[in-house]
């Protein structure tokens, strides 16, 4: 597709602390180890523990910088978080080539994940077995339930039994401090920080926690903070991201067309009945069950260039005689799943029982078919799983900062619905939300105009006007352009 102007790009604002001084060449705390091949300073920092109570020691945080490649006219750092939570965000991307030459980039991994300090679950290579059962998937009957519930009982029960203090100071207020560390380590007086999915929440919380440390804050695929911390039900449920499953699927499908001659209804009947055996294209034969299956086509709506990947995998599935795309490959790391986990299960009110999830997954199957369960069930563990973290944030949401720029698609995301971003715009004290019109799980890197509109966020403090829709660079089944490949 051809790139549409922006509807309405007037009213610009100045973000206050925009054009703050540069970044000192050597941060102060931070150790520094070495420089990878890619051009990556590596190193660490030490912050404490817990910052209600000093005396119980350090965590260490792994941090990489990318410099800018224009280090004469450099502005600063951009601090940068990729999701999760329990995803490793070392490594930055360059984000766009305008901010990687005029910004260094700086990535870290949470506590809890990657290269930091994490917590270990298992002493045995056997217990991982549970683990398999347990995780990411949902039950369709009331014996499966039980099971699922034992298993993840057995689960967080290992947890709790070796994973260590560092298990109740992992929540996403912890995090936030440790990110205003990492901004004083780099000599930056006010933050500049993009963030995606998760990492909106980790800017949602540094922002009502440091609301006079805020330069600019660009939170891209945005969670509503409210919902993620408090309320009834389960959080996976209240966040209520499987409801633009359908509006997701619905865009796939009128761009597939003549692509897709299958019914979608009629392969979830057939994987209701049973597992459906495919070939890969590697030559691997796989059965594909009904929970396996919505959890692919869960990942490839996450992303609308992956929509020619769904097509054919959906056509393997209404014959067989088709050949499937490949399953993604490699094993997740298991440490930093459960520290990921345990922020989750810090920051959010649940129910304590897990026989409750049971009814929130059917309510929201009948919302979205398959999705609905898939996503509820993704917080069970966090019925059983006793941890606390005395710095959690849980609000309010709205102290006054600086401009923050959101970026939200407005044709489903199922991971952090468009509605959600439309109540967080009113929710925190100053905002104005980046409309994509487009499928899919964050919006960097799929428009110019999104892209642009993030450069001059991060080097003038400029906002869009309220209402701004950008057009994404191409649709889902349009070539790739090479233009796009940060």
């Amino acid at each position: 597709m051809n790139l549409r102007v922006a509807l309405a790009l007037g009213t610009a604002t100045l973000a206050a602390g925009a054009l703050a001084p540069a970044a000192a060449a050597s941060p102060p705390g931070i150790v520094w180890e070495a420089t990878s091949a890619d051009g990556y300073e590596c190193g660490h920092l030490d912050v404490p523990m817990s910052y209600q109570d000093p005396s119980l020691g350090a965590a260490q945080l792994a941090i990489a910088r990318l410099p800018a490649t224009d280090q004469a006219h450099k502005l600063g750092t951009i601090f940068f978080n990729p999701g999760g939570p329990g995803s490793s965000g070392r490594f930055a991307p360059v984000l766009t080539p305008a901010l990687h030459a005029r910004f260094d980039i700086v990535g870290f991994d949470p506590r809890g994940v990657g290269a930091s300090s994490k917590i270990h679950c298992f002493t045995d290579p056997a217990q991982l077995a549970v683990l398999q059962r347990a995780l990411g998937t949902f039950p369709l009957t009331r014996a499966a339930e039980r099971q699922q519930i034992a298993d993840t009982q057995t689960v967080t029960d290992l947890c709790e039994q070796n994973a260590g203090p560092l298990a109740n100071h992992l929540s996403t207020g912890t995090i936030a401090r440790d990110l205003d560390r990492l901004r004083a380590a780099f000599g930056e007086p006010k933050l500049r920080y993009y963030g995606k999915s998760y990492g909106t929440y980790l800017g949602e919380t540094y922002a009502n926690l440091f609301p006079g440390r805020v330069g600019t804050l660009a939170l891209d695929a945005v969670d509503d903070p409210a919902r993620w911390a408090t309320g009834p039900g389960p959080m996976s449920y209240r966040l209520y991201g499987f409801a633009d499953a359908p509006k997701a699927l619905s865009s796939f499908l009128d761009a597939c067309a003549a692509r897709c001659p299958f019914g979608y209804s009629a392969i979830l009947d057939r994987l209701t009945a049973g597992p459906i055996t495919v070939t890969e294209t590697n030559g691997r034969q796989v059965a594909v069950t009904y929970q396996s299956a919505i959890a692919r086509i869960h990942g490839y709506l996450t992303d609308a260039q992956s929509a020619p990947q769904l097509a054919a995998f959906l056509k393997a599935l209404a014959d067989p005689a088709s050949p499937a795309p490949t399953s993604p490959d490699g094993p997740p790391d298991i440490d930093a799943l459960l520290g990921g986990g345990a922020t989750l299960c810090s920051d959010a009110e649940n129910p304590r029982d897990p026989t409750a999830w049971w009814d929130y997954a059917d309510r929201a199957d009948h919302i979205a078919r398959g999705f609905g369960p898939y996503d509820v069930y993704k917080t069970l563990p966090c019925a059983t799983w006793e941890i606390t973290d005395t710095g959690r944030y849980t609000g309010p949401w709205n102290h006054p900062t600086a401009p923050i720029l959101l970026l939200a698609n407005r044709q489903g995301d199922l991971e952090t619905p468009y509605a959600g971003a439309q109540r967080t715009e009113h929710l925190l004290a100053n905002a104005r939300l980046l409309t994509l019109d487009t499928y899919g799980h964050g919006s960097r890197g799929k428009s110019t105009c999104i892209d642009t509109w993030l450069d001059g966020y991060f080097t003038t403090g400029a906002v869009p006007a309220r209402g701004t829709i950008c057009a994404p660079d191409r649709g889902p089944f349009d070539a790739a352009q090479s233009t796009m490949a940060w």
